[in-house]
């Protein structure tokens, strides 16, 4: 054959030079030696293949299963069959070949049949390439997901019948093994719970509970663990050295993080950004802004600016910074979720300090977070993260996503400038009720002071008083006994006891109410609380009215559990008078005159104008005794806002 071959071209003078004896043209053929060809290049092989574990060492992770299988194997104590669950990328098929290997492990230098099962495979063994690249004829993959059906099964279970041609053990991978019939799994049983001593099965699914609890009983379970960002990060930096691939901290950063603990995600990232920067050309460094605007990310400093931002109240500087990174190419929902992480951050920092040790952090995040879990109360954090998470819904089901987001930064400044409800009884105690805040209000950015005080005035906003607790301080005489005015609820009588029944005297429906509630009838205790309007009472007869939507069927009904319960005979009548108020009218009308006195009260009107837009929904009465204790304002309990529970101090920089 020519050497001038058009689909091989000339090597260079060097390579020509080369003693090779020939070069492999396909279809048979041997160049002569010498001749100037060029050899194929070899395929790129992805960095999630070129570095897939080989070993139980080469894991990353999951130290609890490896220490539990290689206590398992030194004392000989190895299961029938294994299942491996996870989240992709984890590592579930890998770690199954790996176990595969160490079943049929035998040093290549030794004897055939040699050695034992063992973890410690520091070189390749007999079988152990073949089984790599999975073309060992002793184990057998096989997926789930293209072969669901119970032929496929029973090809395994006729194949189980027979003893291993090369290997130890005859291993069956079944990936994605979730993906089974019914009936397949079924067919399966019998062989799993009792297989050939020759035969060891190892499932590997990502959906485990989908796995019948019949397999999940014959087999041993393995959680695989995500991989933290802080040892994803290490492997990826080992990774990029031993490619020659220059890379920073926060761009191996945001690759751990983006992979959610995959390390196979990680990997396939990692491809992605080295091709980004410039693949491997000489001097090529993968930096944090180009996997930030390949991942549509924003900036990780400019995220903390935002966040500071958000804190001191200045809304203005907040949309400006949030509008920079949009035109930057950050998604709206990703600010926001950004936003929300570094919250968490800061909290765990506060509780947890050793959380800036976490080498997946940014140099930024560890100090400027230590510093505002210093300056924040837990409560403004608790806020912050659900005003966000809350938001965050918005924000993606918004036909015009940067509105929502922008709405969602507005609500979360000025709400770090309104004081806790604490602070705001605080100050009525000391006789600051009258007069106007002295704290700032966030700034508008650039527009006048009145405009931001119009958009907090707007702020819709709804607080409950729970227990208004009674207090004998002579500032708060006028609200002694605010909880006691009113009318109060119908009181139901002592339910008798069972023993009691015989005979038993009902003198009003509150009693007879009462009486149902004890015998669990609780369909007849609404009824005769919503749709009776008594008439007559009298022990052993009851004319009644029917409120609308009453039952006509209701008196019979409620004669006969009268004389079941009471051991006497019943009278129920139906009245053509109008009758009084059903007993729920009775609640209500007392629960609205309470709200109306609580409304009235001094204290409460000045709680009400200092939170424009608040309300009074609910109103809970304690007991007062014959020598109520002194209480302070402090025990008047305020809840939060439906949209923004638990105010608390904003902060001061």
């Amino acid at each position: 054959m020519s050497a001038e071959h058009p689909d091989h071209p000339t090597l260079s003078p060097e390579a020509a030079q080369d003693d090779t004896p020939g070069f492999d043209l396909g279809g048979g053929e041997l160049a002569p030696a010498g001749a100037s060809l060029r050899a194929a290049p070899t395929p790129y092989r992805v960095l999630a293949r070129k570095y897939r574990p080989q070993t139980f060492a080469d894991l990353i992770g999951q130290e609890a299963m490896v220490r539990t299988l290689k206590n398992a194997f030194t004392s000989g104590r190895i299961a029938q069959a294994y299942i491996l669950t996870g989240v992709r990328g984890v590592g579930k098929t890998t770690t199954a070949r790996i176990l595969a290997r160490a079943l049929n492990y035998e040093p290549a230098d030794g004897p055939a049949g040699g050695g034992a099962p063992t973890l410690d495979m520091p070189v390749l063994g007999r079988h152990c390439r073949d089984i790599i690249e999975s073309r060992h004829v002793d184990v057998q993959e096989m997926d789930a997901a293209s072969n669901t059906g119970i032929g496929d099964i029973r090809e395994i279970i006729e194949a189980a019948r027979y003893k291993p041609v090369l290997a130890r053990y005859k291993v069956f991978i079944i990936d994605e093994v979730h993906m089974l019939s019914t009936a397949a799994f079924n067919g399966l049983l019998k062989t799993l719970e009792e297989p050939p001593e020759h035969v060891k099965f190892i499932f590997a699914t990502t959906e485990i509970r989908k796995v019948p609890v019949t397999v999940l009983s014959r087999t041993q379970r393995f959680d695989l663990r995500r991989v933290d960002a802080g040892t994803m990060a290490r492997h990826l930096r080992g990774i990029c050295e031993a490619e020659g691939v220059g890379i920073d901290v926060e761009a191996l950063s945001l690759v751990a993080r983006a992979a959610e603990g995959s390390v196979r995600d990680a990997l396939s990232l990692l491809d992605q950004a080295i091709a980004h920067s410039g693949g491997h050309a000489s001097g090529s460094t993968v930096h944090g802004e180009q996997v930030r605007a390949l991942l549509g990310l924003a900036d990780r400093g400019r995220v903390i600016d935002l966040f500071e931002a958000l804190m001191k109240g200045d809304i203005g500087q907040a949309l400006t910074e949030l509008r920079e990174q949009y035109d930057s190419g950050a998604d709206p929902a990703v600010v926001i979720t950004d936003l929300a992480e570094f919250t968490h951050l800061v909290t765990k920092l506060k509780i947890i300090p050793e959380t800036a040790d976490d080498p997946a952090l940014v140099e930024a995040e560890r100090i400027r977070g230590r510093d505002f879990a210093q300056k924040l109360s837990m409560r403004v954090l608790s806020r912050a993260w659900q005003m966000l998470t809350r938001g965050l819904t918005e924000v993606q089901q918004a036909a015009k996503p940067m509105q929502a987001a922008e709405m969602v930064l507005v609500r979360l400044a000025y709400a770090s400038d309104l004081p806790t409800p604490d602070e705001a009884l605080r100050r009525l105690r000391d006789g600051a009720g009258d007069e106007p805040a002295t704290r700032p209000a966030p700034s508008g950015g650039g527009g006048s002071s009145g405009g931001g005080s119009a958009m907090a005035a707007t702020a819709t906003r709804s607080f409950s008083a729970p227990a208004f607790a009674p207090s004998a301080a002579p500032q708060a005489a006028s609200h002694l006994s605010v909880a006691a005015r009113g009318t109060p609820r119908p009181a139901a009588a002592p339910s008798p006891r069972p023993e009691e029944a015989p005979g038993l005297v009902l003198g009003n429906l509150s009693e007879l109410v009462a009486l149902a509630a004890q015998k669990r009838d609780l369909k007849l205790k609404f009824a005769l609380e919503n749709h009776v309007r008594p008439v007559a009472f009298e022990d052993g007869k009851l004319e009644l009215a029917l409120a609308p939507g009453g039952s006509p069927n209701l008196l019979q009904e409620l004669q006969a559990k009268l004389t079941e319960w009471t051991g006497k005979r019943w009278l129920v009548a139906l009245s053509r008078e109008e009758g009084e108020t059903t007993l729920a009218e009775q609640a209500k009308s007392a629960r609205e005159n309470l709200l109306t006195d609580v409304r009235a009260d001094p204290l409460v009107a000045a709680v009400l104008a200092r939170f424009p837009g608040a309300s009074v929904v609910d109103v809970r009465t304690q007991a007062i005794d014959d020598g109520p204790p002194a209480a302070s304002l402090d025990e008047y309990e305020m809840m939060a806002a439906r949209d923004e529970p638990g105010l608390d101090d904003d902060l001061e920089f």
